[in-house]
């Protein structure tokens, strides 16, 4: 009998990761769901499920999570309620979920109770905000981990985790990176209506500790880009507490030096990041694919505090506008050697090989905390 994988999916970010996993194993023969949900059913942020949609021989499921201004805690509820009425009208063999999103907490939540084994991807990582705690605690769910690098592999360890049920494979997006994207710049330009011959890229996401100060942030880093000079393009932020105060901001920019867009298909949004001449906010690929692709990004505030340590990374806080300015001065159109700590693309076939064994299959659901020799 085929095996059923369901993969959970709350915005575009996380679903660049599961796409080439859920790819992968459907080309080996199991047979693949999404049950799509958060970001992807809103149109302020660019109604991605219609990218989930699009893969052929993949089975979609819809479910809204929330509403606008609903907390952390509702949006948490509602999922766990609506993912739980789907698997136990729809069995599963397998559930994948990925990263530190509530989404992803509720579906590992559901996981576990309901005694079905899980994957947790990328985890064992460090951030500076309560996404690491929900990080971790999807860690502790998850009967299995596939992590980025040798160093989360160790954390995951460090809170218990058997050595067995943890999986180096490198992180997921960067498979989609390492191709060619299938599309051209001049492609990118004209879909998305972007005027610059050259930019760089900002994505700049609330920070659910710093709701206060946000705007703040927000107004004095967009300030600070402006008065460079350059042209940006600029992804709209996730839909975090604070994303209004964000937007605030944002709606205000000057249209001949900023294009906000509110979402971008994957291929379009790779083939910007390779052409871009930097990148600046605290978007977890400013930390993670711009190293990969040897572009220099400027990490702002707290949100992925040492989560990497790449040389063609800077950091600085959102008010530091003598910093900003120095790195868009110094690193402008510059480009660094490829930084391959969170792998070298690949995942999916390890994904692949990995499901592929009859231990991965075998072990129980039953877990025991592993104490560090």
């Amino acid at each position: 009998m085929t095996q059923r994988i369901l993969f959970l999916t709350g915005t575009r970010a996380d679903f660049g990761k599961l796409e080439p996993l859920a790819v992968a194993a459907r080309d080996a023969g199991y047979e693949i769901t999404f049950f799509v949900t958060g970001m992807h059913m809103m149109e302020r942020y660019g109604l991605t499920k219609i990218e989930v949609h699009k893969m052929p021989k993949v089975r979609v499921h819809e479910f809204l999570n929330q509403r606008p201004g609903d907390g952390q805690d509702i949006v948490l509820a509602k999922t766990i309620v609506g993912f739980s009425d789907y698997v136990t009208e729809n069995k599963t063999d397998l559930i994948v979920i990925h990263g530190d999103r509530i989404e992803a907490l509720a579906g590992a939540i559901v996981a576990a109770t309901n005694y079905i084994p899980s994957v947790h991807i990328e985890g064992g990582e460090v951030s500076g905000t309560i996404d690491e705690i929900f990080r971790h605690c999807n860690t502790k769910l998850a009967t299995h981990h596939f992590v980025s690098s040798e160093q989360a592999a160790r954390r995951v360890m460090a809170l218990g985790e058997t050595e067995r049920s943890v999986y180096v494979i490198g992180s997921p997006e960067l498979d989609f990176h390492a191709a060619p994207s299938g599309v051209t710049l001049d492609d990118v330009r004209r879909r998305y209506d972007i005027p610059f011959k050259q930019y760089g890229i900002v994505v700049f996401h609330p920070v659910t500790s710093e709701q206060d100060t946000i705007g703040e942030q927000a107004l004095a880093l967009f300030g600070a880009l402006a008065d460079t000079g350059r042209s940006f393009v600029v992804i709209a932020p996730n839909n975090d507490p604070g994303s209004e105060a964000i937007f605030d901001v944002l709606d205000s920019l000057p249209k001949d030096q900023f294009r906000l867009i509110p979402s971008m298909r994957f291929s379009h949004f790779s083939e910007l990041m390779k052409n871009a001449s930097c990148m600046v906010g605290n978007s977890s690929a400013g930390v993670r694919e711009a190293p990969f692709l040897g572009i220099a990004s400027l990490d702002i505030g707290t949100r992925q505090t040492n989560r990497a340590l790449a040389s063609s990374v800077s950091c600085c806080e959102a008010a530091d506008s003598a910093e900003i300015d120095a790195f868009v001065t110094r690193e402008w159109g510059k480009r660094h050697a490829p930084d391959n700590s969170f792998g070298k693309g690949g995942a999916a076939d390890r994904f692949v090989e990995i499901l592929g064994s009859d231990d991965f299959w075998s072990g129980g659901l039953q877990k025991a905390f592993q104490d560090i020799d």
